[in-house]
């Protein structure tokens, strides 16, 4: 007769008990676990989308925004050191994947083409020389012709600029579907420029195309206030300002200075709230030191003007600075709804993306059909352990039927 030590059969009993306390999660409702001690295991398998159902997204990342926001950012420091050097020029602007720039004296173009080569190594050219890993060239500027000069962008820059968009827009869609609780999302890339997004679970497929379908770019800049609205849309918009939509009750649009003073980089915290006197739901922010402090210098420097609150390209609102705001934090309101305030809320916190996402591909998964493919798996399970249990009895006889036992033992 068979003997085995009792501290084997222990062994093997706890094991069998740990089992069974490790998997008894999947066999209780969401409701009951939640109100089990913490010290009581409750993971569950995570079905996927096949067996739960859910939202399948292909996205592409509009990498080509990021080349023309690029120089669009190099034209403004262009205009910049041009003006303090007091250099002449002219048609300065972006066009044809190139910035171009017709500087008035021919005796100044090579101290020109100078400059603007130095822009690469310092300022806003920095993080495109972090991406090329400190070497290489960002940009080259070019004089195809008496006193024009063209700059655009290596391909090797262009290359570290794309993957880099790519790469943190990965991370933002991945912080915005943690944002929703959703368990185990699969995000991952696929090919050059696109992300591949599966959220098993998730029943507002909607909601999710509506949090990834924003960049979530916040900016503050300071109201033009040299030209009306209506001037600026007949076309007189002065340099180093454009035309933007606005969102605000009773205002069209705002003529904007294209400098951003503060970004929404430097957030730390946005959560949704009421505002005490008009009781509308507003979105609260929150600075870091650094731009704590910018905004606390911005708005000291112009009281009694208004600044827009920028998002998207539209402005949100364009409060007058009554008071130097000190305290690092404020409230951005727009008549939203407290769903619109809690998604923007959710945006910020996540952070913006360097590239709008394009949906390409589209596919839902309802729990009708996941339910479905759970049943037939159960089915097929069933079947095939009666047909190895069967097997195995009638080859194996009585040893066949210990075999039988351990076997669903080890399955239990």
């Amino acid at each position: 007769m068979l003997h085995f030590a009792r501290w084997k059969i222990a062994t093997i009993l706890l094991t069998v008990l740990a089992g069974f306390v490790f998997a008894a999660p999947n066999l209780f409702p969401e409701r009951t676990l939640a109100g089990l001690p913490d010290w009581v295991p409750s993971d569950r398998i995570n079905l996927g989308l096949d067996l739960q159902g859910g939202s399948h997204l292909l996205l592409e990342v509009d990498v080509a925004s990021v080349e023309r926001e690029r120089l669009e950012a190099l034209t403004e420091e262009t205009r910049a050191a041009l003006r303090k050097e007091r250099i002449g020029y002219r048609k300065l602007g972006v066009q044809d994947g190139a910035m171009t720039v017709r500087i008035r004296d021919d005796e100044k173009l090579a101290q020109a083409q100078t400059l603007i080569a130095e822009l690469g190594a310092a300022g806003i050219g920095t993080n495109a020389l972090n991406l090329l890993g400190g070497s290489g060239q960002e940009f080259t500027v070019e004089n195809p012709e008496a006193g024009l000069l063209r700059v655009r962008l290596t391909p090797q820059a262009l290359d570290s600029m794309h993957s880099a968009a790519v790469q943190q827009s990965i991370e933002i869609v991945r912080r915005r579907i943690d944002e929703l609780g959703t368990r185990e999302p699969t995000i991952q890339r696929q090919g050059g420029d696109r992300i591949l997004v599966q959220v098993p679970g998730l029943d507002d497929p909607q909601r999710l195309k509506e949090l990834l379908g924003k960049t979530a770019k916040l900016a503050f800049r300071l109201v033009d206030l040299s030209v009306s609205t209506a001037e600026a849309q007949q076309g007189r918009v002065p340099a180093g300002s454009e035309l933007l939509p606005s969102e605000e009750a009773g205002a069209t649009a705002y003529v904007v200075r294209k400098k951003v003073m503060v970004s929404g980089e430097n957030l730390v915290d946005a959560q949704p709230s009421t505002d005490s006197q008009t009781n509308e739901p507003v979105v609260l922010f929150r600075f870091d030191a650094a731009g704590g402090k910018r905004f606390a210098d911005v708005t000291k420097e112009n009281v009694g003007r208004p600044f827009a609150i920028v998002l998207d390209g539209k402005v949100v609102s364009a409060p007058v600075i009554r008071t130097a705001i000190l305290g690092g934090s404020g409230q951005i309101s727009g008549n939203f709804t407290f769903q619109e305030a809690n998604d923007l809320a959710i945006l910020l916190r996540a952070g913006a993306l360097p590239a709008p996402l394009n949906i390409i591909e589209e596919r839902t998964v309802g729990a009708e059909l996941g339910a479905d493919s759970v049943r037939a798996g159960q089915v097929a399970a069933i079947i095939g352990l009666v047909a190895v249990l069967v097997y195995i009895a009638l080859s194996y006889g009585m040893f066949g039927l210990f075999a039988n036992l351990a076997l669903l033992v080890n399955l239990v």
